[in-house]
């Protein structure tokens, strides 16, 4: 579970470009990593931890951005 968490994190590095596919994967990276923190394959689970986080992070800021452009008509196309 430790590789799949590490996978995870580091598609959620760049999958937080595309909220709509950044957020799920983040938050499942983030719960594998957390459940193999007690493993034998600790380093990977705290890496998987890390980026999950970061694209978590990264995901959150580019929706509520993404949202705020469209409410407030700075997106070209859309009103």
């Amino acid at each position: 579970m430790a590789i799949a968490a590490l996978v995870l994190g580091i598609v959620s590095l760049l999958a937080w470009l595309l909220p709509i596919v950044g957020l799920p994967v983040s938050i499942v990276g983030l719960v594998l990593g957390i459940k193999t923190v007690k493993s034998e394959k600790k380093a990977m689970a705290i890496a998987a931890i890390i980026m999950s986080s970061i694209g978590l992070v990264l995901t959150i800021i580019n929706g509520a951005l993404g949202a705020y452009m469209a409410v407030t008509g700075q997106i070209p196309g859309l009103g």
